[in-house]
C-alpha cells in the first residue's frame, strides 16, 4: 500500500446509524447493547445530518427527540480523501470517528482512527513481498506473482519453530482491534509456506480464528526451497508444531533493555 491510500480503501462501509427522530433513551439503549458502538451518524434517509455520542445524552431527557441533542456542525472525510489527511483531521479534531459521506452528502461509511492505524501498519507489509519476490527470483531462476487473499490456517506449514509468550499477548491486542497486518505466504505448487507473522497466526489460532488477510506469493513453477526443507527437517508440518517460549523475552524487546 502506497502513501496515496485512499479513506474508501479503510472505511467500514455497512454503517449502523440513527434517525433524527429518534429519542435519547432509544439511542441510549442501541449504544449499551452494541458491540463497540459510542456514537451514531444522524441520518435522514441516506443524507447525513448530524452525529450523536453517548455524551450527548447525558443528561437529557429520554423523550427528546435525537435532533435537539445531537452535533450539527459536523467533520466529514470524502471517500476519495487520502487516509493521511484523514489521520490529521482524527488527531487535530479529537474525534474518534470521521462519517464518509459522497459529492451528493450520502453517507457511504465511516473511518475511525483504528482504521487509520491498521492503514500505517499494513504500508510496510508490499515492501517486505517485494524484496522477498526478488530474492525468490534470483535465486531459483523462477518467476513469481503476487495476490492479496484469504488463506486457511490449517494449511499454512511454518518455517519458525517458536514464538515467544510476551509478543503473542501483544498481537491478540492488535487483533481484537483489528490491527494485524497481513501476513506473507509463499504457495509452491499448492504447499502454503508461511514466510512471515508466525505470533500474527498463533496469535489468531488461540482466538479461534480459522482464516487470515495474506499478501500470497505464488511460484509459477514449484522450486526446492530452503526454508520448505529447513521445516521438514525440523518436524514444522502445522502450526500446532510451533512452540510458545514463555521462559524468555523476545530478542527485540531484551535489545531495546539493554541500549536502556
Amino acid at each position: 500500500m502506497s502513501g496515496k491510500a485512499t479513506v474508501k480503501e479503510y472505511m467500514t462501509k455497512d454503517v449502523a446509524t440513527v434517525s433524527p427522530d429518534d429519542t435519547v433513551a432509544t439511542v441510549a439503549r442501541r449504544i449499551a447493547e452494541s458491540d463497540g458502538h459510542n456514537g451514531f451518524p444522524v441520518c435522514q434517509g441516506r443524507k447525513v445530518e448530524g452525529f450523536v455520542t453517548a455524551r450527548d445524552l447525558l443528561l437529557a431527557d429520554d423523550d427528546a427527540p435525537i435532533f435537539t441533542v445531537m452535533t450539527d456542525d459536523i467533520i466529514v472525510a470524502h471517500p476519495e480523501m487520502k487516509v493521511t489527511d484523514a489521520a490529521r483531521v482524527i488527531l487535530r479534531s479529537g474525534i474518534q470517528k470521521l462519517p464518509v459521506v459522497d459529492d451528493a452528502g450520502n453517507l457511504v461509511g465511516i473511518i475511525s482512527n483504528t482504521d487509520v492505524v491498521r492503514s500505517q501498519i499494513e504500508r510496510v507489509t508490499p515492501e517486505k513481498v517485494g524484496k522477498l519476490m526478488r530474492t525468490l527470483e534470483q535465486i531459483h531462476d523462477t518467476r513469481v506473482t503476487q495476490e492479496r487473499r484469504k488463506v486457511d490456517l490449517d494449511r499454512l506449514i511454518p518455517t519458525q519453530g517458536r514464538v515467544y509468550a510476551d509478543e503473542l499477548e501483544g498481537r491478540r491486542y492488535e487483533l481484537e482491534r483489528g490491527l494485524a497486518e497481513p501476513l506473507v505466504v509463499i504457495d509452491n505448487a499448492g504447499t502454503l509456506l508461511l514466510a512471515d507473522g508466525h505470533h500474527r497466526v498463533m496469535a489468531a489460532h488461540s482466538l479461534g480464528v480459522e482464516e487470515m488477510d495474506a499478501y500470497v506469493i505464488v511460484v509459477e513453477e514449484g522450486v526446492e526451497l530452503g526454508m520448505q526443507r529447513t521445516a521438514e527437517k525440523e518436524g514444522l508440518n502445522s502450526i500446532g508444531d510451533i512452540a510458545v517460549v514463555d521462559y524468555a523475552r523476545h530478542p527485540l524487546v531484551e535489545t531495546i533493555e539493554r541500549l536502556q
